[in-house]
């Protein structure tokens, strides 16, 4: 580091996203995002002529691509926020919401950016330990003095609250609750609708998992007028500009081709399903699961050989090295193929 980076910031320890490495073709099932390919649609809407419009700065407003959210969910225009993934929107959550006094509440086990952004705005943060078989507890986060963020349905383990838990810790707090549901389309519960009732309810949302769109860095939180008034207030003191023409094109089109995105889901958790009962018969602990993710467990080989030997062998999953959870894998779901490929060659290594 550079003798000019603040003190502050010099002990921070920065969010490690999964591997991406270009050495040689591998199976990809360590980063969450979908086997399928964006929609048609998506492909036919950028144009040449929208190319050559790169040259002008995007609409700021995202006008068009909140109109298309809000008419899917049944909200206001005014209630929905676009951002630079879902990541931008937390990290705007935690400029904006939080201070020295305001602090953020969250799992000990869960989506690591919540520890980096508290640590990067210098915000006060409670770690609320999951239970033994690794769910949240709802009445850890009943009136707690912070705001609460929780990952639902949870990353790394795939467990998720019901629209009825979620709602208890809402009416239990004052504070601002933010739901990230960034795989609620594989099995969750959205928590969306609950918005219209209680002012204190930010839900997040991306494209980057069931629609497909991990590249154009696309997301979205929805919540009351005032909540997004102070999101906004934060983007245009920032970057106004976040989203770029191409990615609102894109996102605009996943909308009006929701159909292909649910269909595509619905064959995630198809396969999830399937691959979680052969991993079951192999002799694994897996965790029930409703993201496009499994996590599982063998008492016959730990999780840091596992990975390291699928690798050698052209499969790449996710390990944590965290001691609650350093025995897991995280195994994003691939296609039928795929997975059917992780299965036979988690067969040979622990046969031996």
């Amino acid at each position: 580091m550079s003798r000019f980076l603040k003190e502050a910031l010099v002990s921070l320890d920065a969010y490690i996203p999964g591997e991406q490495p270009q050495d040689k073709k591998y199976i990809k099932l360590n980063t969450n995002e979908s086997p399928y390919p964006p929609s048609k649609l998506v492909v036919e809407r950028i144009t040449e002529e929208e190319i050559e419009k790169l040259k002008l700065y995007s609409d700021p407003t995202c006008s068009r691509l909140k109109s298309k959210l809000a008419a899917l969910f049944g909200v206001e225009k005014e209630n929905v926020f676009i951002s630079n993934g879902s990541d931008e929107v937390l990290s705007f959550s935690f400029l904006a919401f939080c201070d020295g006094n305001k602090g953020m509440a969250f799992p000990d086990i869960s989506y690591g950016f919540y520890k980096v952004y508290a640590e990067l705005y210098g915000v006060p943060y409670e770690r609320i330990p999951l239970r033994d078989d690794f769910s949240v507890a709802k009445e850890d986060y009943f009136h707690l003095d912070k705001n609460i963020v929780i990952a639902n349905p949870n990353a790394p383990t795939g467990l998720a609250l019901s629209r009825t838990e979620v709602e208890e810790i809402v009416t239990k707090n004052d504070n601002l609750v933010i739901i990230d549901e960034a795989y609620v389309d594989f099995g969750g519960e959205s928590c969306i609708p609950l918005t219209k009732k209680y002012g204190n309810l930010l839900v997040v949302g991306t494209f980057s998992k069931s629609r497909s769109l991990a590249g154009a860095r696309l997301g979205f939180a929805v919540g009351n007028t005032e909540i997004i008034a102070d999101l906004e207030k934060v983007k245009y003191s920032t970057n106004p500009y976040n989203i770029n023409r191409i990615s609102q094109i894109a996102g605009e089109a996943a909308i009006d081709d929701n159909g292909y995105y649910m269909a595509n889901a619905a064959r995630i958790i198809e396969t999830r399903d399937k691959t979680a009962g052969e991993l079951k018969r192999l002799g694994f602990e897996v965790i029930p699961s409703k993201a496009n993710f499994i996590f599982a467990k063998h008492s016959e080989i730990s999780g840091a050989e596992l990975y390291l030997k699928l690798k050698e062998n052209g499969i790449l999953v996710r390990h944590f090295s965290a001691p609650r959870i350093d025995a897991y894998l995280r195994i994003t779901v691939g296609t039928p193929e795929e997975m059917s490929t992780f299965v036979e060659t988690v067969d040979r290594i622990i046969g031996r």
